[in-house]
């Protein structure tokens, strides 16, 4: 997918449809000339329906589409007949697309299912016509409820990419590369930090019709959780993730400290991230001997770790069977 065509925010203008009028008519046949009251209800408002599409993967329609309204309720007729109700707008959305109110950027959902659909707008109600007011002592009221108006209101849209592994890295790290080797994805590969801009997604096939979704977060930095080097923009897409793959490059200067660096980010934005399952891959292993390699084990004092090489192949087949195994452990 071209970086210019992801789009994970969007804030967006959505008024719900007013209510339509009751109707006061009174009956008048040829032969009925006092027939009593017999205005029918107005038709609902339109609402501003949010729903999830499975086939989705940006906001990119909304970015030139600020301003959604729905329709307004028709008024309500003669005969007891009820007014048509207002065209809902609905707006399709990835999943793990959340909404908030932009005023006050109170959360109030988030769609995770295919077809999921939520209310965003709730259109006015409908008033009530003539009929519903006749009583013993008043059996011809000449008047009827107004529709109730519509609700209007600023509302942020915030895609969380949905995956079964989040990469997570400094820049040039290698998580691209190996999103590369292991799955279908193209993503931008280059010798320069910040490379990736957006998350990439993979189809991963393991061993047999097994497989799981890889994605590749764009490199986080010292401060991340601050919103440094966009941040906060990047650290929202790894919430939605089932595991992450910590990612250490071999040339590290310490790798136990790059290490700890990004568990610390990931804390200070969110705690609830360390309870998913993690492990560490040292990336770039073909320039380590096996010295080296033990050195490094040493360092990380017992932390779950792998050595793998994008470029080699090693450890790939090993890393991808972990990986499952993790996923799918009882």
């Amino acid at each position: 997918m071209a970086e210019k065509n992801f789009v994970d925010y969007v804030k967006i203008f959505c008024a719900s449809g007013n209510g339509g009028a009751g109707s006061a008519h009174l009956r008048r046949e040829k032969y009925i000339p006092k027939g009593g009251p017999d205005g029918g209800d107005g038709g609902r408002g339109g609402h501003v329906i949010i729903k999830g599409n499975a086939q989705m993967w940006t906001l990119l329609h909304l970015r030139f589409q600020k301003h959604i309204k729905a329709g307004h309720g028709g008024p309500g007729g003669k005969q007891c007949s009820t007014g048509a109700n207002g065209k809902d707008e609905i707006i399709e959305v990835p999943l793990g697309t959340v909404v908030r109110d932009a005023e006050t950027n109170d959360f109030l959902f988030e769609i995770t299912k295919d077809g999921e659909s939520r209310i965003l707008v709730e259109g006015g109600r409908g008033g009530l016509g003539n009929v519903h007011f006749k009583s013993a002592t008043n059996q011809t009221p000449r008047y009827a409820q107004p529709g109730e108006p519509g609700t209007e209101g600023w509302k942020t849209l915030e895609l969380k990419v949905l995956a079964d592994v989040g990469l997570v890295g400094f820049p040039s790290a290698g998580k691209s590369t190996l999103l590369s080797v292991v799955s279908a994805a193209k993503p931008k590969i280059a010798e320069y930090h910040f490379t990736t801009l957006v998350p990439n997604l993979g189809i991963v096939s393991c061993r047999g019709q097994q497989s799981f979704i890889m994605a590749d977060i764009p490199g986080i930095i010292e401060g991340a959780h601050q919103g440094k080097g966009l941040g906060l923009r990047f650290l929202r897409h790894i919430e939605r993730n089932s595991m992450l793959l910590f990612m250490v490059p071999a040339d590290s200067k310490g790798h136990l400290k790059e290490y700890l660096v990004l568990l610390d980010e990931l804390k200070k934005y969110n705690p609830e991230l360390l309870d998913k399952d993690r492990f560490l891959v040292i990336s770039k292993s073909d320039m380590l001997d096996e010295e080296l390699m033990g050195e490094i084990s040493k360092e990380l004092k017992g932390i779950p770790h792998i050595f793998i090489s994008s470029v080699t192949g090693q450890n790939i087949v090993q890393l991808k069977d972990l990986v499952w195994e993790i996923l799918n452990k009882t």
